[in-house]
This record gives C-alpha cells, sequence and structure tokens, in this order.
C-alpha cells in the first residue's frame, strides 16, 4: 500500500534503507542512509528508528548504524542458500586445501552471481569477490556457470543488457556470450582468463539439480597463467559430492 507522497510504500521504504549496506559499507549514519536510500531526512530517521526498535539494525554509542544480528537471524532461518553452503563446505575445503588459492560458492540471485562463501588462502592471488557480494553473470567463471544452466528466460533477460565490460577479455558481445554458454553446457565447466580481474584466471563448474540446472556454481580463482588441470578435476569431484549432499 503506497502511503507516501512519493507513492513508495512503507516496505520500498525499509528495502531502499537496508539496500544501502553493503558488504564494503557496514556502517553509517542516518543521514548516509537517506541521501543513499533517496529519502527525506525525517523519514529516514524514522525507518531507521523503527528498523533500531525491532532489532534489524544496530546502533552504537556514536549513533551509527548497522545491519542488527535479529536480521541475519530471520534471513538465515530455513533458507536455501544456508543449506546449499553448509552442504558445500566439506568439498569446498578439501578443494582449498588442494589448491591452496581461492575456493568461491555462489547462486544465482536477481540475474547476478551471489556468492555465499569464499576460502582464501594466504598467499593466494588476487581476487574481488567478497561473501554476500555480487558479480555480473557474464564477467565471471561463476557466472557463466550459472547463466548457461539457467532458463532461457533469464539467459535472453541477461544478454538483452549492455553486458559492462570489466577488464579487456570480458565478454560484451551477446552472441560471444551466447557461444560460450554453449561450450559451458558442452563441457561442463569454463576457464575465464582476464574476464573480471586482467591478473586472475577463474575456473568453474556447476553443482546440478534434478532439473538439468544448476543448484550453484562451485569455483577457483587462480594466477592468469596458472594450470587449470588440478583445479578443474578437484571441482568436478566437490560438485559431485555437494549434489548429493542436497539430495
Amino acid at each position: 500500500m503506497a502511503n507516501s507522497p512519493s507513492g513508495d510504500s512503507v516496505t520500498d521504504r525499509i528495502v531502499r534503507v537496508l539496500e544501502t549496506f553493503t558488504p564494503t559499507r557496514t556502517v553509517q549514519t542516518a543521514a548516509e542512509i537517506g541521501r543513499r536510500a533517496g529519502l527525506p531526512s525525517s523519514t529516514a530517521h524514522r525507518v531507521v528508528g523503527d528498523l533500531v526498535d525491532a532489532g534489524l539494525l544496530d546502533r552504537d554509542g556514536e549513533g551509527r548504524l548497522s545491519v542488527g544480528l535479529r536480521l541475519w537471524e530471520l534471513a538465515t532461518r530455513s533458507s536455501h542458500a544456508l543449506r546449499v553452503r553448509q552442504a558445500a563446505m566439506p568439498a569446498m575445503e578439501r578443494v582449498q586445501a588442494r589448491v591452496r588459492e581461492h575456493t568461491q560458492l555462489a547462486i544465482l540471485e536477481q540475474d547476478e552471481a551471489l556468492f555465499l562463501e569464499r576460502l582464501s588462502d594466504s598467499q593466494a592471488g588476487a581476487n574481488v569477490t567478497r561473501i554476500a557480494g555480487r558479480l555480473p553473470l557474464h564477467a565471471t567463471s561463476s557466472g557463466l556457470v550459472l547463466l548457461a544452466f539457467a532458463d532461457s528466460e533469464v539467459q535472453e533477460r541477461v544478454l538483452a543488457r549492455p553486458l559492462r565490460p570489466m577488464t579487456a577479455q570480458t565478454p560484451t558481445d551477446a552472441g560471444v556470450v551466447r557461444r560460450k554458454l554453449a561450450e559451458v553446457r558442452a563441457l561442463g565447466h569454463v576457464i575465464a582468463k582476464g574476464y573480471i580481474d586482467e591478473v586472475s584466471t577463474g575456473v568453474a563448474v556447476p553443482v546440478r539439480d534434478r532439473a538439468s540446472g544448476a543448484t550453484a556454481a562451485l569455483s577457483v580463482v587462480l594466477p592468469r597463467d596458472a594450470a587449470t588441470g588440478l583445479a578443474l578435476e578437484e571441482l568436478h569431484r566437490a560438485a559431485r559430492e555437494i549434489e548429493a549432499a542436497l539430495v
């Protein structure tokens, strides 16, 4: 129900407030939240106050705000994403112990790759991924796997949009991406050299579901010129273990 002059609902305003928090912006003032959410100051302070009272936001001694533990608690109850992460962790740890770079788990969420977990070695190379962070589907190894096994409707929607280059190697032509997706389906994996970061190579495989789609993508990020054979072998083995655990 719309109940503001601008026509947005209470739910709209709450969502806009919560979306101002990101993996790199975890603490804000009410004024900063209002500005980023596009809300009048009085509205922002009222919404923030209600969320603090409900335990969905926390306020520290200096008045700064962060996401509250109650929001995390509610989000993880009966969460499909949490179940996938829990099922994947033993296999991911085995991959990480062998490859010793970055091992990641992602799911398809609102036409982006949402990363549920990342395990990293202290000596591992560059990696832009963050837990609970999102990356574009066409520019990441995990994203290409998720897109390759997604419904045709999702594929068409993503490919109809401008595909932003992250590096000079990022595929941005829809025809090129379509051919890459067909290759991923045929091979059962993808190797993306320099797509998201010039110095890195992403290697990913699908965690398949019963409907021939992908529940998740399991990936390893390697230095750009590193051999990929061991990573692929370990990822395929781990994906089968995760699929069995999710049955």
